[in-house]
């Protein structure tokens, strides 16, 4: 079997050690990620932004990079959901909408992968801290991760989960969103910070080091001590407490 791991333009550039934990803690469960070096954006910048015939362009090499993979495993289910927007993309072009649909169907966002293709929901962590979660857009509500992450939280040991308010809320970042309405933007991601606030959690933790890397900036800029955390990472440093 053939599993490989679809980094993200953001774990790759700047969160590189998400990835390294998917990798370590999939390997204790004898799945060897592979990393195609032909793999780059998804495309959805260019997506969103109406600019398909670019988004296209490097879709087709996201198609190639994993033609052969049996499961492809993403820490983000912002970019994993994009991977559904390609049957629109190439809904003139049957032999790639093929693809795109076979793509579609392999691709799961990694909590997806740990609790409903491994079946794995204790990996036996311990994480001795408070920590409150942010439900990614994207993630939560087009590809419905819900259940899973929450059902790895509730099983280490030592963790004391504090529900976020409002937790459904956007946090702002929405990919160019943030850029077109800067304002807007900073505003919703003051307000989720507030709600952070509110739980007095030690750790954030969330599925998408986009929203995560917006919400922290927030923290810092008002010098909170709250730590901010995909939750690959404080799985994978449980593990090792452990």
């Amino acid at each position: 079997m053939k599993v490989s791991l679809f980094i993200t333009c953001l774990s790759d550039a700047m969160y590189p050690r998400v990835g390294e934990a998917m990798v370590r803690l999939l390997a204790n469960y004898g799945v060897q990620l592979e990393f195609p070096n032909v793999q780059t954006c998804c495309g959805q910048p260019a997506y969103n932004s109406g600019y398909w015939d670019e988004a296209r362009i490097t879709a087709k090499t996201i198609l190639k990079a994993f033609e052969d993979s049996d499961f492809v495993i993403s820490p983000s289910g912002s970019c994993t959901y994009m991977i559904h927007h390609y049957s629109n993309l190439f809904q003139d072009d049957p032999v790639n909408l093929e693809k795109a649909v076979e793509l579609q169907r392999k691709t799961y966002e990694f909590t997806q992968f740990l609790v409903q293709v491994l079946g794995v929901t204790d990996l036996g962590a311990v994480f001795p801290h408070t920590v409150t979660y942010h439900p990614s857009c994207h993630g939560s509500r087009l590809l419905g991760v819900k259940d899973e992450p929450l059902e790895l939280l509730k099983n280490v040991q030592g963790l004391q989960f504090i529900p976020l308010p409002f937790a459904e809320d956007c946090c702002g970042f929405g990919g160019t969103f943030a850029v077109k309405m800067a304002d807007i933007s900073g505003a919703m991601v003051s307000e989720k910070v507030n709600h952070v606030k509110e739980t007095e959690a030690e750790v954030l933790v969330g599925l998408d080091m986009a929203c995560l890397m917006n919400i922290a900036g927030n923290l810092r800029f008002r010098n909170e001590p709250v730590k901010v955390m995909h939750l690959a990472e404080l799985l994978h440093e449980g593990v090792n407490r452990a």
